[in-house]
């Protein structure tokens, strides 16, 4: 709704108020002077009458600006006074906030949330080289613009080295879900602190859930201090255990045991899921008609129960099975890169070896429904699939593979890509080419940096 005030100074017209906070108000205007779409933060009236307040928040909307121009931080335009309440002219994003992506969509996909992080990491390792503390990371104020790149807003409240602050030592200011245990006993916030929020943020972009999420502001500040670090492997199905170390440290209550930057943070995450997908290696086959199973390397084979990828050399002897190439017409409706988006139903034509008869066939946009319930996880289904798979017994994989990407669907990164490229492969090794594809294509959508997705599509379309 538009604002028909003076509130702001002349030259930002047509203001509509976006957001309400404790410290102030946000609208959104147009600059008449340079046409464009700007965000205006007001400090709230209440405040603007102690001069104190007024002066410390004008010092520390000045410490921030100095920070425009680092990457993926909100842009600061001007900071002045009118009407004797102080405000901040900031670009206009127009993607929402991660918080609005958590509330509408619950956990994210493993890869985009990375991304995020990364670029949130890169701009608070920036405001701390210029002394600049954030206090109040969340996912509120990690803004996206209409590309989908998180730009960290709002240090309204951000600390300055060598000034005094809006927070001093023994009040509390951040909001409780993402408060360091330091904030929240009263203590002054470092650049620690601000990591430690982005660690809250990370567990709850990869689970859906803040660590110690409580109904009860107050219990949830207390676990903070008190409470030890949970495990989003426990919290979140699908994700990898390798990452609870990680959370640990970032999450560490002593703020001297935590990561030194937010980029190293978050390339240990990377590293960590990097490790859960482990690594695997094969032998020749043995024979030119009947492929070999893959054998896992030692340091796989410590890690199985996580690790799903069997190896692709045996898709070589695969292909003398097959026959004659066949040639594969494949309608794909769906271009969505979402990882979680359901495999479209895909026609497959097929020259059969031996004939010039073709058939067409509609692959499941599911997979086919167990023959029997089963009380085990996805990944569990999913381990006992590999483990049948190791054996040579692919027809005895199937079903239980087909369930794995069943309960796994939506999971993303890593347990659904491990399900669908195993049930993908097992389909190649009984010789059911064209169904093999869209599991294929899914498992390479999940992980586009692994080759073995590629490489199985690339035989399955050829077989």
């Amino acid at each position: 709704m538009s604002v028909d005030t003076d509130i702001l100074p002349p030259r930002y017209r047509s203001p509509k108020r976006i957001a309400l906070g404790g410290m102030g108000e946000v609208y959104r205007a147009t600059d008449a002077v340079l046409g464009r779409a700007v965000a205006v933060k007001l400090l709230a009236e209440r405040y603007s009458r102690d001069d104190a307040v007024r002066g410390r928040f004008t010092r520390e909307a000045l410490a921030a600006a100095r920070l425009s121009g680092e990457p993926n931080i909100v842009t600061v335009f001007d900071v002045g006074e009118h009407a004797e309440r102080p405000f901040i002219v900031m670009e206009y994003l127009g993607g929402g906030s991660l918080e609005e992506r958590i509330q509408r969509d619950g956990a994210q996909e493993v890869g985009r949330a990375l991304e995020w992080l990364e670029q949130a990491a890169t701009a608070l390792d920036a405001a701390h080289r210029h002394g600049v503390v954030h206090r109040d990371v969340k996912p509120a104020n990690l803004m996206l613009d209409r590309s989908g790149t998180v730009h960290v807003a709002d240090f309204g409240i951000a600390s300055a080295a060598g000034t005094d602050s809006l927070t001093m030592t023994g009040t509390v200011l951040g909001t409780a879900g993402y408060l360091s245990p330091e904030q929240a006993q009263g203590e002054r916030a470092t650049p620690a602190s601000d990591r430690y929020s982005l660690a809250v943020v990370a567990f709850e972009l990869l689970s859906g859930r803040r660590p110690f999420e409580s109904a009860s502001i107050t219990a949830e500040a207390a676990a903070h201090v008190n409470a030890p670090v949970p495990s989003i492997a426990e919290t979140y199905e699908g994700l990898p255990e390798e990452l609870d170390a990680v959370f640990r440290r970032a999450l560490a209550k002593d703020p001297a045991q935590r990561f030194e930057t937010a980029s190293e943070f978050v390339a240990a995450l990377r590293a960590a899921l990097a490790e859960a997908a482990g690594a695997t290696r094969s032998f020749s086959p043995t024979s030119s008609a009947l492929p070999t199973v893959s054998v896992l390397s030692p340091v796989t084979r410590r890690r199985a129960r996580r690790s799903r990828w069997p190896a692709l050399a045996a898709l070589l002897a695969l292909l003398a099975i097959c026959g004659a190439i066949a040639a594969i017409v494949l309608t794909n409706g769906d271009n969505n890169p979402k990882a979680s988006a359901p495999l479209r139903p895909r026609t497959v034509t097929i020259t059969h070896p031996g004939s010039t008869v073709q058939t067409t066939v509609t692959s499941p946009t599911t997979p086919p429904p167990p023959t029997s319930s089963s009380s085990l996880s996805g990944s569990a289904l999913n381990d006992a699939g590999y483990s049948k798979m190791q054996a040579g017994d692919y027809a005895g994989a199937l079903p239980l593979l087909q369930q794995a990407v069943a309960k796994l669907s939506g999971v993303g990164y890593p347990y659904e890509a491990y399900a669908n490229y195993n049930l993908g492969y097992t389909l190649l090794q009984l010789g059911r080419c064209s169904e093999a594809i869209p599991y294929l294509e899914q498992a390479g959508k999940l992980e586009p940096q692994r080759h073995e997705p590629r490489d199985a599509l690339k035989h399955a379309k050829h077989c």
